[in-house]
C-alpha cells in the first residue's frame, strides 16, 4: 500500500517539476514581468518589466541586466547588488510574473517572376496558394501589346527539369477554359510574350 501512495505522489509531483524545469531553463526577454521580493524590506517588492534594452529597474540598485538570463542568475545578481544596503544578506526572490506578448511571426511568402509585356513585370512577392489570375493583377494586368493567348507559365520540379504550360488569357477571361484557378508555386515564371504584329 505505501508503495502505491509513494508512486502516485510522484505521479502527482512530476508536472510539477517538469514546470519548475522548463522555469529554471527560461531566458527572459524584452517585455517580460517579473515579481521581486526582498524579504528584509518589503518596501522593495515590485512587478518588474524588462525593458526594451534588457534591463529592469530596482530602488538602491538601478539597472539590472535581465534579458538573456535565467531567474536564478537575476537573483543572485540583485541580491549580491542589494547586499552593501542590509547589515546581513538580504533573501530575494525572483519569480515570473507574465510572459511578453509574442507577436506572431509574418507569413511566409513565395516568389513569382513576371516577365515581358505585363504592366510592372518583375519578382512578386505573394502568400502561398495565390492563382495565376491573382498574380496577373498583382503584376498590375497585361500590357496593350501583350500576346494574351500564348502566356506561358515555366515550373521547375523536385528532379530540376523545368515544365512549361501554355495559358490562354483571353479563353481564361472569357470563362471557355480553366487555367486561371491555378496555384503557383515558389520561383514559378510567367512569360507574357509580345503580340506580334497581326497576332
Amino acid at each position: 500500500m505505501k508503495v502505491i501512495w509513494a508512486l502516485a505522489a510522484i505521479l502527482v509531483a512530476l508536472p510539477f517539476m517538469a514546470v519548475q524545469g522548463m522555469a529554471q531553463d527560461y531566458r527572459l526577454r524584452a517585455g517580460d514581468t517579473v515579481q521581486i521580493e526582498v524579504l528584509e524590506d518589503n518596501t522593495l517588492n515590485r512587478t518588474a518589466i524588462v525593458l526594451p534594452d534588457g534591463q529592469i529597474s530596482i530602488p538602491l540598485v538601478g539597472s539590472v541586466p535581465a534579458a538573456g538570463r535565467s531567474l536564478a542568475a537575476v537573483q543572485q545578481d540583485l541580491a549580491a547588488r542589494l547586499a552593501p544596503n542590509f547589515a546581513t544578506a538580504p533573501t530575494v526572490f525572483v519569480t515570473m510574473n507574465s510572459l511578453a506578448e509574442r507577436t506572431p511571426s509574418s507569413p511566409r511568402t513565395i516568389d513569382v517572376f513576371v516577365l515581358g509585356a505585363a504592366n510592372t513585370p518583375g519578382r512578386v512577392e505573394m502568400k502561398p496558394g495565390t492563382t495565376f489570375l491573382q498574380a496577373i493583377a498583382q503584376a498590375g494586368g497585361l500590357s496593350p501589346f501583350a500576346a494574351k493567348k500564348r502566356i506561358q507559365l515555366r515550373r521547375v520540379d523536385r528532379s530540376g527539369s523545368e515544365q512549361v504550360y501554355t495559358l490562354n488569357y483571353d479563353a481564361i477571361e472569357r470563362g471557355a477554359v480553366s487555367g486561371g484557378s491555378t496555384r503557383l508555386m515558389d520561383g514559378d515564371v510567367i512569360v507574357v510574350p509580345q503580340r506580334k504584329l497581326f497576332e
